[in-house]
């Protein structure tokens, strides 16, 4: 049996289509910006998650929550980034 793989850019064309999805996604328009802008920072610093980990004296897997846009990170964590 042969899968048939659907692009994600049709996936979610038709998913904007409905009105509680895209109620859902622009609920979190926030917090995939902050996600954006925390990857940004550590990319024009050019540094890793474990670097940035290390100088905020944490581990790289809480880098990667922060990144995930899964966590909301306290002002005091944002400080430290």
């Amino acid at each position: 049996m042969k899968r048939k793989f659907i692009p994600v850019d049709e996936s979610f064309a038709q998913w904007k289509k409905d009105p509680k999805y895209a109620a859902a996604y622009a609920s979190l328009e926030e917090e995939f910006a902050l996600a954006s802008s925390l990857i940004k920072a550590r990319s024009e610093a050019d540094m890793t998650q474990e670097q940035v980990a290390k100088a905020m004296g944490t581990t790289q897997a809480v880098v990667a929550r922060l990144e995930s846009g899964k966590v909301l990170p306290s002002t005091r964590t944002l400080e430290r980034f």
